[in-house]
């Protein structure tokens, strides 16, 4: 997944903002973090403040996510 196609689906995400919403958040910063690396994702986190938002950290792993 390229990052612009995350950005698109996290909007959606925080638009819908129920703990369903975050689980589907975190299956996308897995699969940038697969792809991209821990920096990509931690700049998506700060970018949408999913720390506020679904309580999602920076430097947190996502690659065990399933």
């Amino acid at each position: 997944m390229d990052i612009k196609r995350a950005r698109e689906l996290i909007e959606v995400q925080i638009g819908l903002s129920s703990g369903y919403n975050r689980n589907a958040v975190r299956l996308i910063l897995r699969e940038i973090q697969l792809h991209h690396g821990q920096a990509a994702v931690d700049g998506l986190i700060l970018e949408f403040d999913l720390e506020r938002v679904f309580g999602l950290k920076p430097g947190t792993n996502f690659s065990n996510v399933i």
